[in-house]
């Protein structure tokens, strides 16, 4: 009992200080009242004037439509990204998986290659290539396909581009463990009997995928809600989701509680889909 409680020391330390103690700071900051200072708010308990806390910000948070088109805004946009994501997950996650053993490394890498370079970068590529004198619309326009410069940055196209880009290889690995470990024999037998392909893998292979399909759409979904760079660089300026109204609130308002309140809403609306994750997680693991 002894050596299990100091097995399980390390990691109960590290939950606590990087995961409990941030969050009962930011609810600190949450019920707290902004005022003018550093940091800008006045805590919401002190030893020598006891409670003082206010829960005005997390009202403003349901009183206000502002943030709440935000959320539904993000919701929607990282729905979007999610299933595009998996869309284009599922052909490449087939393709490694029906490939040689000796190839299946060396594509999987090849879906990892955004990676190796910054993500910075990836985006002012995107940039280059969306602008108005951008390779994009010169090849339109040197095609005869329009007779000007279209308006491709700065767009919700552009900004779900981009997050796709981002996003699509924590679609495509665990779809394609997935597909790798599934039984191959059950969809041999529905091809011997007269099963076309389509229907095989509509009615075989894609049953047997669900669960590494949806933990491919919980690993886009979770962090593209919270996303702030991608529609802040090509998303356009009405494009406001709760990662840029929490950067908004936090620099620009220093209204750290409100900012606070964002981010604790955020991370409860987020609980529901990690706990999903960590269900299938758990389901899968040998």
């Amino acid at each position: 009992m002894m050596r299990r409680a100091l097995l399980l020391l390390p990691p109960l330390l590290w939950l606590l200080l990087l995961v409990a103690a941030p969050v009962a700071i930011l609810a600190g900051i949450a019920l707290s009242e902004s005022a003018a200072g550093v940091p800008p708010f006045r805590p919401p308990f002190t030893f020598d004037a006891g409670w003082q806390g206010t829960l005005e910000p997390l009202r403003s948070l349901v009183a206000d439509q502002y943030y709440l088109d935000a959320f539904l805004r993000s919701l929607l946009v990282a729905f979007a990204t999610a299933a595009c994501c998996l869309a284009l997950a599922y052909p490449m996650a087939l393709g490694i998986a029906a490939s040689p053993a000796r190839w299946q490394m060396p594509l999987a890498s090849l879906v990892l290659l955004p990676f190796w370079t910054g993500f910075l970068p990836r985006l002012g590529a995107w940039i280059g290539l969306l602008r108005d004198g951008g390779w994009v619309n010169r090849l339109l326009q040197a095609a005869g396909l329009t007779s000007g410069p279209l308006p491709l940055l700065y767009t919700e196209g552009a900004m779900l581009l981009g997050m796709v880009h981002a996003y699509l290889p924590f679609a495509v690995l665990p779809l394609a463990a997935t597909l790798l470990r599934r039984d191959r024999t059950v969809e041999e037998a529905a091809a011997d009997l007269g099963a076309r392909p389509w229907r095989v893998f509509c009615t075989v292979t894609l049953p047997l995928s669900l669960p590494g399909a949806l933990a491919a759409f919980l690993l886009v979904f979770i962090p593209a809600a919270g996303e702030f760079v991608i529609p802040e660089l090509l998303g356009p300026p009405e494009a406001m989701l709760v990662g840029r109204a929490l950067w908004v609130e936090f620099f620009q308002n220093r209204d750290w509680p409100l900012a606070a309140a964002l981010a604790l809403a955020l991370l409860a609306l987020l609980v529901l889909p990690i706990s999903l994750f960590q269900r299938l997680s758990g389901r899968r693991a040998p």
